[in-house]
């Protein structure tokens, strides 16, 4: 990705910039000169400058994007911002692969935690890690912030880094699988809803029976016992779970744990919470999961991402429009939470960003185009940052005519400006302080302040484990649960009792298999006698089956 001077070079054509690309969007006027310097149009010469200048001249705290452009020339006197209160209605940064979307991410992650809210950054590459350290100035950046007009200072920003079960450089996030829930682990098994409803029954089970479900050996025992003669009565009421499904959910479970996968469940599982929290300085901390060594396994990661945001939904308090964000979360690759996504996992995604706005949370999904995101999730986007798109193939083209018509009427020809801009240029349209759309502004964009690349591996080690998280969540542990009780055998009764058969010595016996374990289990069958006397501890769920009840 190019540094924020790069731009230059790379948009010395666009649309935006170029005189034969705007003058049939310029109005035919005669500007009126700066009397500082009468070689630069004043804001006020150009009456649709004037009236998109208008538009971001907000009167409380705001991000500042950038600098508009019209007509050639970067603008600096005409700011492009997004206020503050307004981060909590949600938001898009789309573009092409290499066109400055991480860029934008850093950007406005910096300044949401120079003005006290808490980010959370899904790192897929690991270009964001530099956050944590003051940036490099060079030419180019100078040359960026002269033509915004911005005030720049290498400042570094208080970070926390995490990794999905502790693989790669971060502390530990992991999930208990009672809490991450039948609709989520249905998405990352890959399974049919056929079978994701069969799943949804297990884990119905298992919470009215106080079984829980840490990791994947505690729901491949309850599955096992499910499919037994003994146990297969227990779902008869409520629509049986076949053996032939539950085949499929145990291969699926044993190929995940083949590749893996396994560290991601268990104890103790990450408080999202955690990431709600501020700096000594009073500035927000930056959360950083850092994804580059599961960037292959796509469809895991993007599953967890929408159980954080599930936990959080179901976790925080309602606060109703406040003066700024409580925290700002950003979903990288959003289309793999989307791709395959069943009518259930999409109502529930849809329901979750309407309703967690309320709960002073918002969310901006990153990702290519604007199509990747469903319209029933789009619509709720109010906040537009839309890079470069390429128009080389007919499907290109498709998408480019879809991008353009998601976005307000405007002075400009974006269809050509959308395939013109440079890295870090982009069309912005936010919400007002009032909640209704700006006008549709070209940006060239801001320098991040920060490190624009990675921090040194040996460097962000040393991050981690001075972290205060880590003590509390860096050692995994295996307390007592399903898999356990089910295997615990009660002792003999005292009373004898007359042999229907002599019986072969225990120590000649075979080892059980995982099945016979669980079917002979004497604390299960006390466990399925008594259904009346554990209604108390079943836990209700929440959208996407996550598990309300905290353990």
């Amino acid at each position: 990705m190019m540094s924020a001077g790069e731009a230059d070079e790379a948009g010395a054509t666009t649309p935006a910039t170029s005189p034969d690309a705007t003058s049939a969007t310029t109005p035919a006027t005669t500007p009126a000169r700066d009397a500082a310097d009468p070689a630069i149009p004043a804001v006020p010469a150009v009456p649709v400058v004037a009236e998109i200048a208008a538009g971001y001249a907000f009167a409380g705290q705001a991000l500042e994007l950038g600098a508009l452009l019209w007509d050639g020339r970067c603008r600096p006197d005409a700011p492009v911002r997004i206020p503050l209160p307004m981060l909590n209605r949600h938001g898009l940064v789309a573009g092409a692969t290499g066109t400055g979307k991480t860029k934008t991410l850093q950007l406005i992650a910096e300044q949401l935690s120079a003005q006290g809210v808490p980010v959370f950054l899904a790192d897929v590459k690991g270009d964001l890690s530099g956050i944590a350290r003051p940036g490099q100035p060079d030419d180019r950046v100078r040359g960026r912030a002269g033509e915004v007009g911005q005030e720049w200072t290498a400042t570094g920003f208080p970070a926390e880094f995490l990794a999905l079960g502790g693989l790669g450089h971060g502390i530990p996030v992991r999930a208990t699988i009672t809490s991450f829930g039948p609709v989520l682990l249905s998405k990352v098994l890959q399974l049919n809803q056929t079978q994701e409803q069969s799943l949804g029954l297990i884990f119905h089970y298992a919470d009215t029976k106080g079984l829980e479900l840490i990791d994947l050996k505690d729901l491949r025992a309850v599955v096992a016992f499910l499919t037994s003669d003994e146990g297969r009565p227990e779902l008869k009421d409520i629509g049986g779970l076949s053996t032939a499904t539950a085949g499929v959910i145990l291969r699926s479970l044993t190929a995940f744990e083949a590749q893996g996968m396994a560290d991601f469940f268990g104890e103790p599982e990450f408080g999202t919470a955690d990431l709600l929290r501020t700096a000594p300085d009073g500035r927000g901390v930056v959360s950083v999961l850092e994804l580059p060594a599961v960037q292959d396994r796509p469809l895991l990661f993007s599953t967890f991402l929408m159980w954080l945001l599930a936990d959080l939904f179901h976790d925080l308090p309602e606060i109703g429009d406040a003066d700024r964000p409580r925290l700002v979360f950003f979903f990288d690759e959003a289309h793999l939470l989307f791709d395959d996504a069943s009518k259930a996992f999409l109502d529930s995604i849809t329901q979750t960003v309407r309703l967690i706005r309320s709960k002073g949370v918002g969310v901006f999904f990153v990702t290519q185009t604007p199509k990747d995101v469903p319209s029933d999730v789009l619509g709720q986007l109010g906040n537009r940052v839309q890079h470069a798109l390429r128009a080389f193939t007919p499907e290109d083209q498709k998408a480019l005519r879809a991008t353009v018509q998601t976005f307000p009427k405007s002075s400009y020809d974006l269809e050509e400006l959308l395939t013109g801009l440079g890295t870090g240029e982009a069309v912005v349209t936010v919400l007002s302080e009032k909640g209704a759309p700006t006008p549709v502004a070209a940006t060239r964009l801001r320098a991040p302040e920060s490190l624009m690349g990675p921090m040194d591996a040996a460097e962000l080690d040393a991050a981690v484990r001075g972290s205060a998280l880590h003590g509390r969540y860096a050692q995994a542990v295996d307390r007592e649960s399903a898999y356990e009780k089910l295997q615990r055998t009660p002792a003999e009764p005292t009373t004898p009792k007359t042999p229907k058969a002599a019986r072969a010595p225990k120590a000649a016996r075979e080892e059980p298999s995982l099945v016979e374990q669980v079917v002979g289990s004497g604390m299960f069958k006390s466990l399925a006698r008594s259904v009346g006397t554990q209604l108390g501890r079943e836990i209700t769920r929440s959208l996407f089956g996550t598990a309300r009840r905290r353990r």
